[in-house]
């Protein structure tokens, strides 16, 4: 019974090998499918896991003495890789300095970024935690100043001929469905943005990714938990901070590109695979302004139990 995703519907394969096992537990511990137990002083695969195995890694990784391999499921023992020592970790010190001086840039140097700091934002992304492995998640990326612009002057050109979703007609006619809040939001935000995004492209003034000279697009799949390409946007956004570029997530697009024929068309256009739950753009680049102070931040609530 596995777990569907678009790459792969079926389980992986655990492989025990017998004469290296010293039947520890470890890979017991950490399996949270129930698919390793001891039995009779030997390590064994059961014939009662939750879902079979998903190809999480973690027996692999745990075990000692390399006496498990799983295979399928974009998964197998070549992936194994010796963690960081502790000591290359960033501290929390280190950590929060990089969280704190991070800004959502919408100001870009013409300076492109290289090909060999994309791949390294693309890695480090790709270390992100997923809901199912192997994840779901894809990538368009506009490695470009002018790969970027062409994809907004193509956006903008599509926005006006959806400008009748943010019609006076059209949002009295759905008030009473979708309430109150979703009838704010429309007034005072999307059609204000629709405007403000088309007629200032209309001016070559590109208020959507701001000319940004690199662009990654994180969406998922009908199968993906809609959290992941949230959490590699995320990840990917830092680790630009951390190669010395500005960002800045664009969360404007992705809704705007999944529904419709037209929808369809744009998103062929551009090779994007598929409608996704939640997808975010990510803008990198070197700054052209500094900033020196930030500004402190709150949840909307914190509500601790113990």
């Amino acid at each position: 019974m596995a777990i569907p995703t678009t790459r792969t519907d079926e389980v992986s394969v655990i492989n025990i090998i017998d004469d290296r096992c010293i039947v520890c537990g470890k890979c017991v511990e950490v399996c949270k499918d129930f698919s390793l137990d001891i039995v009779e002083k030997k390590l064994v695969i059961t014939t009662n896991p939750v879902f079979g195995c998903v190809g999480c890694g973690h027996c692999m990784a745990i075990c000692p003495v390399n006496a498990i391999e799983i295979s399928g499921r974009e998964i197998s023992a070549s992936d194994l890789f010796e963690l960081p020592p502790p000591e290359h970790a960033a501290s929390f010190e280190q950590l929060s300095a990089l969280l704190k001086r991070r800004r959502s840039l919408r100001e870009f140097s013409d300076k492109e970024v290289p090909k060999e700091i994309i791949d390294k934002i693309i890695e480090a992304a790709s270390t992100s935690p997923m809901g199912v492995p192997p994840t779901d998640i894809n990538l368009l990326v506009l490695e470009s100043r002018d790969a970027v612009k062409r994809f907004t002057v193509d956006f903008c050109q599509y926005l006006k001929g959806m400008k009748w979703f943010v019609s006076e007609w059209f949002l009295k006619l759905m008030r009473p469905f979708w309430g109150k809040t979703n009838d704010q939001m429309f007034r005072k935000f999307l059609r204000p943005m629709f405007n403000i995004f088309t007629s200032k492209m209309d001016e070559n003034i590109n208020l959507v990714t701001y000319d940004a000279p690199l662009a990654i697009y994180f969406y998922g799949s009908p199968f993906s938990d809609p959290a992941d390409p949230i959490v590699a946007a995320t990840v990917a956004m830092y680790a630009g901070e951390a190669l010395g570029l500005g960002t800045c997530m664009i969360g404007s697009v992705h809704p705007l590109i999944q529904n419709g024929k037209k929808a369809e068309i744009f998103r062929d256009k551009y090779g994007i695979k598929y409608k996704s739950k939640e997808g975010l753009i990510v803008l990198f680049g070197y700054p052209k302004v500094r900033y020196k102070k930030g500004i402190t931040r709150s949840f909307a609530s914190v509500t601790k139990v113990n």
